[in-house]
This record gives C-alpha cells, structure tokens and sequence, in this order.
C-alpha cells in the first residue's frame, strides 16, 4: 500500500453498465470521499452531480447515493482504477486496468465514453501529459466515440470550464441542453 491510497483486492464502486447507454463516465479512481460513502463524485466540492443537471444530462439534480439511477438517463459510470481509492496523485501506472476497462465498454457497447479529467485518458489512449485536448477525440474505444472533459472534483477547480461539458452535451442524443 502506498501512502494516501488504499489498495483492495475488490473494486472500490461497482461498475455502473448495461447495454445501450448513450454515454459511459469514466474516472481515474474513487476518491476518498467516494470510496467512504460507497458512491461515485462524493467528495464535497466534486461538481459532477450539478454539471450533469446543468447541462441537460439528467432532468434534476441527483446526489451521490443516486448514481445506481444513472441507467434510466442512458448514463453509466466507471474508472479505470477499479481497486484503489484516494488522490489520483498517487497513482501508479500497474494501478490502471486499460484492457479491463476496454472489456467493459465493448461489453456494453455506449454511443459516448466521456472521461471525467485528463488523467483516466492518459493512460488508456496511452498519450503523455500535455498532449491532451478536451473535447471529441478522434480515437474511439471499442467503438464509442471519445470525449476529454474537465475534472469535476474539487482538487482541480483551477482547470474548470463547463463549456466541454456542454459540448459532450450536445452530441449526446435526447439531452435537453439547457
């Protein structure tokens, strides 16, 4: 175990999919706060739940403990670190499991994999820090298009913007953009 993060030998959330999801978001790993609660964007300045209301995504806001209803909005949830929890920082590259997460999406087989923060995408499309852009990317996964957003959480307000969000937004199918 490395200092700050918590290594299982179990995932650390349960994996939110099923067929037929209009978009899957993928996070590097549970946070502290999420992986306490036992739910996905639970720490207290992650913006996640709020970002979804806003741009359309779901028609309320829903709390953390809600995330088991994401299906009904064509939405599912995942990380690519599935079995430890804590601050992405401490992260190392035997952590990430890209063929598993790869698995998972083929499994389910989303219009949209959006990747909440940078991080998760660096080490699936396997590109250095730096190189990333948000927005659509012109890599797919496993069929689904790919889209790069701003983190949620509240470790990385300095790099906030909603504007992706609202992109993905758009080209998510029956969202009501707001």
């Amino acid at each position: 175990m490395t200092a700050g993060l918590e290594c299982l030998s179990g995932e650390i959330l349960p994996d939110v999919l099923e067929p037929g999801l209009r978009v899957v978001f993928c996070g590097t790993q549970a946070g502290t706060a999420s992986a306490r609660r036992g739910a996905y964007y639970a720490g207290p300045g992650n913006k996640f739940w709020s970002v979804l209301h806003q741009t359309g995504l779901v028609p309320m806001k829903l709390a953390p403990e809600d995330f088991r209803s994401l299906p009904r909005y064509g939405i599912g949830l995942t990380d690519v670190a599935k079995r430890s929890s804590g601050p992405d920082s401490m992260l190392r590259g035997s952590h990430f499991d890209v063929a598993g997460l790869a698995s998972r999406i083929a499994a389910c087989a989303p219009r949209i994999v959006a990747f909440n923060g940078k991080r998760a995408a660096q080490a699936v499309l396997g590109v250095r820090e730096g190189q990333l852009v948000y927005g659509r990317q012109a890599e797919t996964l496993a069929g689904a298009e790919i889209y790069i957003l701003p983190s949620t959480s509240g470790a990385a307000a300095g790099f906030w913007s909603i504007e992706p969000w609202k992109q993905l937004a758009m080209a998510v199918p029956g969202t009501i953009v707001r």
